[in-house]
């Protein structure tokens, strides 16, 4: 056999475990040779497993995984000692993929040598762990940098045990673990971080790039306890670690190293953030003394693993050739988030750099210092990030917007091709949105989505609303023997017209309106749709058989369920006159002024119910 069909040439079997005492700070010598043979052990696992990566051309991350193997020795050793200790090993660098793959193998619920396919096609062996999908996996990381605060809620549930999380000096770069840090002091939580301070990035070096920042500063200046030791002293990290542990409230480590310590070909190197080419695998190998029969499989192995690639070029350069440097330099920036050999923005760090400022993991603030660049009407900011990392600086493009500043915007990495980092950078999550129209309702949905599993959102406005009444009574609608069900629309009144269907704040200003077309003889129907992004069937095609459906709503007209109700009339086949209503220009300022002035008070939707009708 050759390629990722082989056995697997390491023996896991030889992995010890082992007991570890924290109220013990000192190490034996048994125990100190244990976890020496241990982390070779794994170490060598992962510099195999992942260079298969490189072997097929799919990336893979050797170093930030390599460097935790010590940490990670650890842990695993406080988990077989005592149940006082959280069992999960949880690692806010989503990229460190190999750490969570190794332990699937050791805990048996994966063979070894379905590691040598990793990040292959089919393999669920994806770029980031995945909950659900790879067996022995325990959580899914999302990207960098947003574990912390999910771990402070695991504490908050578990107060009774110790909870770890593993870190790096590049997820700490990103502004949420600094309300994690703030969260942890204030509630005293029993949170240890694990951060690997290898002073390495994807661009490069931090304490170059971003001068000033230090992360043993930075979580002490939160409040946090922070122990700063040599990574790669076993005896002094296991000191940390019985301190860390013995402290009461949330502590950090922070262990200071070169990236992949003792791989020659990428040791302190950016390289190292990435996947070991398969040369320096086998140099790496050679270089640790594996006997000529062993070399043979490893070599066997990588070598019969067929790559794939495809060039990726960026066209902003070509833009800027076309100026020179002093006017490019004064009109344009271009700041990066520490991705421009993903994103295409080394290119212009090469052609241009007159007109780029490399920048830590801070997508928020990065974006935003490009859009303050670009409120000079005459001048440009260039951003660029991952695709899935949009969603971070959502409110930072409202501020620019709001503000008219000058961005272009590139998001690379878009839909699914060629996506080994899978659904964490692309996304297919099922949710609830559920909208109430009223107190009652708002109750009834609480009570019966309380204890469902899974996101659930529920929206009110900041304005109080009347109780809806049942046509020609006192009754309320939603009282109490109103039950609500997830996704089912609500029939408030049957209609042979035409049918609006509404929710939230505009529902009882929909009521009013149809209630007096009614009185002048139009029979318009009236439908609820508490839960916005679900189609309910049999009500759909009830209205969208009639002469015409108008959605009215509060929210954007442009992203809002009215943008999207209209394909979902046309998948089924359903043609009625359509329109829709809804937020769409600017506010006017005050309080109920400005329903009327997006034209959402009940005579503008009496007006647009009767162009329908005709």
């Amino acid at each position: 056999m050759s390629g990722a069909e082989n056995k697997f040439p390491i023996d896991l079997t030889q992995y010890k475990k082992l007991k570890l005492d924290p109220s013990k700070p000192q190490l034996t010598d048994e125990q100190r040779q244990t976890l020496k043979a241990n982390i070779q052990l794994l170490r060598d696992t992962i510099v195999l497993f992942t260079s298969t990566g490189a072997a097929r051309g799919v990336s893979g991350h050797t170093g930030g995984a390599y460097d935790t193997v010590p940490e990670l020795a650890i842990l695993l050793s406080l988990f077989e000692a005592s149940d006082k200790f959280y069992p999960i090993v949880f690692d806010e660098a989503g990229h460190r993929v190999a750490t969570q793959y190794l332990l699937s193998v050791l805990e048996g619920h994966l063979p070894a040598e379905h590691l040598l396919h990793y990040r292959a096609a089919n393999s669920k062996l994806p770029g980031h762990p995945e909950l659900g999908l790879t067996p022995g996996v325990k959580f899914s990381s999302g990207r960098l940098g947003h574990m912390w605060p999910m771990v402070n809620g695991v504490a908050l549930a578990n107060r009774d045990k110790t909870v770890f999380c593993l870190g790096s000096d590049g997820s700490q770069q990103e502004g949420n673990d600094a309300e994690a840090a703030r969260l942890a002091v204030a509630q005293n939580l029993n949170v240890k971080l694990i951060i690997d301070d290898n002073n390495v990035t994807i661009a490069g070096h931090p304490s170059e790039y971003l001068k000033g920042y230090e992360v043993g500063k930075t979580l002490a200046g939160h409040g946090i306890e922070v122990f700063t030791v040599q990574g790669e002293d076993l005896d002094a990290l296991w000191g940390a670690f019985a301190q860390a542990i013995t402290h009461q409230g949330p502590a950090a480590i922070v262990s200071k190293r070169v990236m992949a310590p003792g791989v020659p070909d990428i040791e302190g190197s950016p390289h190292g953030h990435d996947v070991i080419p398969v040369k320096g695998a086998l140099a790496y190998f050679k270089h640790r003394g594996y006997s000529k029969e062993a070399y043979a499989q490893i070599e066997n192995i990588l070598l019969n693993i067929k790559p794939t690639s495809v060039p990726y070029l960026y066209a902003v350069s070509d833009v800027l050739d076309g100026l020179s440097k002093e006017e490019a330099a004064k009109k344009v920036m271009v700041i990066d988030s520490d991705l421009e050999g993903s994103t295409g923005l080394k290119v212009i760090h090469q052609r241009h750099p007159e007109v780029f400022i490399p920048s830590g993991i801070m997508e928020r603030g990065n974006f935003s210092a490009a859009a303050g660049f670009g409120f000079d009407p005459n001048k440009f900011g260039v951003f660029s990030t991952f695709s899935a990392f949009l969603e971070m600086v959502v409110s930072e493009v409202t501020m620019a917007r709001l503000n008219n500043c000058n961005v272009l915007c590139h998001f690379s990495h878009s839909g699914v091709d060629e996506m080994a980092d899978n659904t964490c950078h692309f996304g297919d999550v099922q949710t609830w949105l559920y909208f109430p129209a009223d107190a009652l309702q708002m109750k009834a949905i609480i009570k019966r989505v309380f204890f469902e599993r899974g996101l659930r959102f529920v929206f009110s406005t900041r304005a109080k609303v009347p109780y809806l009444l049942k046509p020609n009574t006192d009754e309320k609608f939603f009282g109490d023997d109103y039950q609500f069900v997830p996704g089912k629309d609500e029939v408030i009144l049957e209609g042979t017209a035409g049918y609006v269907v509404s929710y939230g704040d505009m529902l009882y200003r929909s009521y009013d309106a149809i209630l007096r077309v009614r009185q002048e003889g139009l029979d318009v129907g009236l439908i609820n749709k508490p839960t916005l992004n679900l189609v309910d069937e049999q009500v759909i095609r009830r209205i969208g058989t009639s002469p015409f459906v108008l959605v009215v709503e509060s929210l954007s007209q442009k992203t809002g369920l009215g943008s999207k109700f209209g394909t979902w009339l046309l998948e089924r086949q359903l043609t009625p006159k359509y329109g829709y209503m809804g937020t769409n220009k600017e506010g006017c300022g005050g309080l109920q002024e400005q329903i009327p002035h997006q034209g959402l008070d009940p005579q503008s939707i009496i007006v647009k119910i009767k162009t329908l009708s005709h």
